[in-house]
């Protein structure tokens, strides 16, 4: 390829990225159009039955006269029209919502909408499909899986020791809790025996672990000096790229466990990260702990760590959302992520 020949070429790909921008900023403004003819028809919906004492059924003549005037046209059916009533007058009120209605899809919406009832956690899922595009699939996926929950109650230092393009990542690979209700264990068991079950039903523990993960080993031998040591469970995250050491206590946290932990991450990443990879991290992984002790013993440590708790029973949801930070504190962290002068 001559001068000339690679000097088109570059041109090309110069074109062809200029059309794919405008091609993105066209759908993105069809889809604001789009939610805000919805916005406009459930808020006159609304008005109309106030002022006229209408019932239910002037939705489904409606959606037939809609239909014949525009066949063909998707959108206009009875349950639709009802969600775009629903859509105003839920999001109405709330300051925070209404200026990201026209942000993400319909569809995402309505996810959103049926299986969120607080406006923060709504707020949440807007703002985290918009900013990391999340497809329907993934936003029902974190919905399902409790990243909201999880996001607020964890307990990790990545805000210190991860850069900032990971942090969020991370915060969302780490749980607060969780639940290994598919292991049958004796009600007096060890280590080695939860460790052993989890790797007996590997495909159930990745599921609650979260997206991304990949298991390489367990007992991985880091020899140090003249001494071995094994970490009980090795795994790698495809999203953060990087290993990730988990180890796994019978008893209540002790600061010590950290340490331990602190030890086995910089040995991974002496002895086994790749040049392309990012640095190690760890979750502890335990029965019971306390929160202060946590955050006091994190503060110490440098290497990117969670402390986690563990349960072999099935938990009511509700305790969860009762440990959640107030109002207050859920935005400030919210608006910490997701500040738009990044």
């Amino acid at each position: 390829m001559d001068v000339s020949q690679i000097e088109y070429q570059a041109f090309f790909e110069e074109i062809k990225e200029a059309i794919g921008r405008s091609q993105y900023e066209a759908l993105k403004q069809v889809n604001k159009e789009l939610i805000n003819l919805y916005w406009s028809i459930g808020k006159m919906i609304v008005d109309r039955q106030d002022k006229y004492g209408w019932g239910k059924s002037v939705v489904k003549s409606l959606s037939l006269d809609l239909q014949k005037e525009y066949p063909g046209v998707q959108g206009y059916s009875v349950q639709n029209l009802w969600y775009m009533r629903q859509f105003y007058t839920e999001y109405k009120e709330s300051e925070k919502l209404q200026p990201l209605v026209g942000e993400i899809s319909w569809t995402k919406h309505l996810l959103i909408m049926s299986k969120c009832k607080d406006d923060l956690e709504r707020e949440f899922y807007i703002k985290m499909t918009r900013k990391y595009g999340w497809t329907k699939v993934i936003l029902a996926h974190q919905i399902e899986g409790g990243s909201y929950e999880m996001f607020l109650s964890n307990q990790t230092n990545f805000d210190k020791a991860l850069e900032e393009k990971y942090k969020y990542q991370a915060s969302l690979a780490v749980k607060d809790e969780y639940s290994f209700d598919f292991l049958e264990m004796s009600s007096e068991y060890r280590e080695r025996d939860l460790e052993l079950g989890l790797v007996k039903d590997i495909r159930k523990f990745l599921i609650e672990l979260g997206p991304d993960y990949s298991f390489i080993s367990n007992q991985f031998k880091l020899t140090v000096g003249n001494d071995d040591f094994f970490i009980d469970l090795l795994l790698y995250h495809r999203g953060l790229q990087s290993l990730v050491a988990i180890e796994l206590k019978t008893t209540k946290f002790k600061p010590e466990y950290a340490g331990q932990l602190q030890f086995y991450l910089t040995a991974l990443n002496e002895q086994e990260k790749k040049a392309h990879e990012n640095p190690a991290v760890g979750i502890l992984i335990c029965k019971d702990k306390d929160r202060t002790v946590v955050e006091y013993s994190l503060k110490m440590m440098n290497h990117p760590m969670g402390i986690s708790s563990y349960r072999t029973e099935r938990k009511v949801p509700e305790e969860m959302k009762s440990q959640l930070p107030s109002p207050e504190e859920i935005t400030e962290r919210i608006k910490h992520f997701l500040d738009e002068e990044e």
